[in-house]
């Protein structure tokens, strides 16, 4: 049954974004609020599917800890899932993204319209000065930027390094981190085509005021995440996602 139901989802999911997608060209043309508006739809409609084809829910956990205004979310990244789910847990996110993705035609423009910023992983540290410029006017709009510290889908329980960027970030832009765990992979796994019912947990931690040294910011970003991310893991075990 996991099999029909992950079919179905994966065959509604491109149709629905391919529609979308090309529906969305006029928007280009319209002021991004529209095109950041018209994509918070999209992925509401994307986690109602997941919900009703898949019985795959969410939670959000520790909501408060997100400050007014502008700020980082630094959070694991375990599946596909947390790509869609930051437009309908905040209002205006701002993904930092490969820059391969803007290639995509229509779905690229879409990107780029709403603000997205890409980044050159070979690009050094001249791709992060550019990446230091967009975000900056991000955040003087008030925007969350969404990254994801270990640069890569990690599968629960797996340790990875975490990347440079996320506190080069924190540390050139002067403003609060927020880190964020969550438990995505046990239900959408990295490249996988099933998707298990359950509910996916997505936990904001104590943010990481400014101000802090470089080291000990990355410390706390990495000893956070990975403490809550294990926590929740360890939450499922014996509770694990439900037969389809």
């Amino acid at each position: 049954m996991i099999w029909v139901r992950s079919a179905i989802f994966n065959a509604a999911f491109f149709a629905w974004t391919a529609i979308v997608v090309v529906v969305a060209v006029p928007i280009l043309a319209l002021p991004q609020p529209i095109m950041i508006a018209y994509a918070r739809g999209w992925s509401w409609c994307i986690l109602t599917m997941l919900r009703l084809i898949c019985g795959l829910d969410y939670r959000v956990v520790g909501r408060e800890k997100i400050p007014e205004g502008g700020a980082i979310i630094a959070c694991k990244h375990q599946s596909t899932w947390e790509t869609i789910v930051f437009f309908a847990v905040c209002d205006a996110p701002v993904y930092i993204l490969k820059r391969e993705l803007l290639a995509v035609p229509f779905f690229g423009w879409c990107l780029i319209k709403s603000g997205m910023i890409p980044i050159d992983r070979k690009g050094g540290s001249a791709a992060m000065r550019k990446v230091i410029v967009r975000a900056t006017d991000a955040l003087t709009r008030g925007r969350k930027i969404v990254i994801f510290p270990q640069g890569t889908r990690v599968a629960p329980g797996v340790k990875a390094s975490y990347q440079p960027g996320a506190v080069g970030l924190y540390t050139h832009l002067g403003t609060s981190i927020v880190p964020a765990a969550l438990d995505s992979g046990r239900f959408w796994a990295r490249r996988s085509f099933l998707k298990h019912p359950g509910t996916i947990t997505l936990e904001f931690l104590e943010p990481i005021p400014p101000g802090l040294r470089r080291a000990q910011a990355q410390r706390l970003i990495e000893e956070r995440v990975e403490a809550a991310s294990d926590r929740l893991l360890a939450g499922g075990r014996g509770a694990s996602p439900r037969a389809g």
